[in-house]
């Protein structure tokens, strides 16, 4: 018997559907397990007995673990449906095979990495507080940030919600127009984070971009690009998942009590040279 797990998170895994939209499936009374209308979202299944059904379809197999980044454009919504009408990211990744969900999100004017997957428990991790993964933003500012801004940025900003926690910056380079690019690099996800921050501070921002994900970044693609994450940028991202420090993240971890492969340290033997005033000899 496999270990039990919420129907809506399997269905979830099977590709069929996010968790929140497969809860409001069994809320509509559209699943069944083992022939019977399931009543909540909250039950527990064996993902390998317990036979689950959507509209009276069989559950597919479950799909291979997929990663993907994209360079999102202003303008779009991240989520498959707007009540609004508005673009929205899924117009990057409908054509995948397997069906993949947003990492976080992105607001509307905002552009930058996103990333998707579906490996729910991951991105789960990646977006919890206590990982503290790190978001790397590009910011055009008004009005150039004092050093007094720049350092309370870095100890903290009290917004309506709290205190933000302490954040990297540095000021890039200033406009003749009174602005100013700035880099800020944050671990917490709050909504509209940096620009709250910066508002609060008296330079609200006019263009905003999020450089990085963790350690994967949109450095060389273009506005609208969706590619595969590379497996040293997935090991990383699961580094990261764990909790590990960025700057370690996808490097080999040694046990203790395992030694390290030893490097041979040996001197090559030099090439004998000939004395001076004599040429080697060889055929003629």
């Amino acid at each position: 018997m496999a270990e039990p797990i919420r129907i809506a998170k399997h269905m979830a895994a099977r590709g069929v559907a996010s968790r929140r939209e497969a809860e409001s499936m069994i809320e509509e009374g559209r699943v069944t397990l083992n022939g019977k209308v399931v009543q909540t979202p909250a039950t527990f299944i064996d993902p390998e007995s317990d036979d689950v059904r959507l509209d009276g379809n069989v559950m597919p197999e479950k799909p291979p673990t997929v990663w993907y980044l994209l360079y999102k454009p202003r303008g779009y919504v991240t989520g498959r449906r707007d009540p609004d009408g508005r673009k929205t990211v899924d117009e990057f990744v409908e054509h995948l095979r397997h069906r993949v969900e947003p990492v976080g999100r992105l607001d509307l004017e905002t552009e930058g990495a996103l990333i998707f997957t579906n490996d729910g428990d991951t991105a789960h991790r990646l977006l919890h507080p206590s990982t503290l993964v790190p978001k790397r933003y590009l910011a055009k500012v008004y009005r150039t940030p004092d050093e007094r801004d720049l350092k309370t940025i870095r100890t903290g900003v009290y917004l309506d919600d709290g205190r933000t926690a302490p954040a990297r910056v540095r000021l890039l380079e200033t406009t003749g127009q009174a602005n100013a690019w700035i880099e800020v690099t944050v671990t917490e996800g709050r909504n509209r984070l940096i620009r709250r921050m910066m508002a609060q501070l008296g330079h609200p921002v006019s263009k905003l971009r999020r450089e990085s994900f963790g350690t994967v970044s949109i450095n060389g693609m273009e506005r609208g690009q969706l590619r595969p994450l590379t497996p040293a940028e997935i090991r990383r991202i699961h580094d990261l998942a764990e909790g590990r420090q960025p700057q370690k993240a996808g490097r080999v971890q040694y046990k203790k009590g395992f030694a390290r492969p030893k490097q041979d340290t040996r001197r090559k033997p030099r090439k004998q040279r000939p004395p001076k005033g004599k040429k080697p000899s060889g055929r003629r």
